[in-house]
């Protein structure tokens, strides 16, 4: 089923970014020229994508107060895990601490969100579309990136599949 929703993610800079997106590159070309690494916040997991329909200033109204009051957050990657029965493979995140506040009140800011088939589990896809050969999933899951980085702008994607996801907005963290 395609996609067609708004996600907030957050995009990861810097030589991090760069590294992931090298090994995304080898893993998963299609993936890796589709969007720059990124944490999904909401869309994938815990909460499922606003209506595309959604309004900009709507969007703004709803995201902007929630951006205003939390200050940036500093995270670490965990090793990479293979999603259950899925063909995909992560760099996961602890979904608890702020993160999970963040997330939640993302989900509470009053914007209609569809229901996500998973539980909140925030993370940096590595391959998302071709199938996983012994081999493959091998030498992903030997991937350690465990460098401290700071998550300190949301991205506001459009989503709809099977085009590139267009940015609407981005928000900065504020909050002290």
């Amino acid at each position: 089923m395609a996609v067609d929703g708004i996600f907030i993610t957050s995009e990861l800079e810097g030589a991090l970014a760069d590294r992931i997106h090298a090994h995304q590159l080898v893993f998963d070309p299609k993936m890796a020229n589709h969007l720059p690494p990124h944490i999904t916040l909401i869309g994938s997991s815990g909460a499922g994508p606003a209506p595309p329909t959604t309004p900009i200033a709507e969007l703004k109204a709803r995201i902007l107060p929630v951006t205003r009051t939390t200050a940036p957050i500093t995270l670490r990657f965990g090793p990479p895990e293979r999603f259950v029965q899925r063909e995909i493979v992560s760099m996961r995140l602890d979904p608890h601490g702020p993160l999970r506040t963040l997330h939640e009140r993302l989900k509470g800011c009053g914007l209609p969100f569809l229901q996500s088939r998973y539980p909140f589990t925030p993370h940096c896809t590595l391959n998302l579309y071709p199938t996983l050969t012994p081999e493959r999933l091998r030498r992903m899951l030997a991937i350690r990136e465990d460098e401290p980085f700071v998550v300190h702008t949301l991205c506001i994607y459009h989503t709809k599949e099977p085009q590139k996801p267009k940015l609407l907005f981005t928000a900065k963290l504020e909050g002290q």
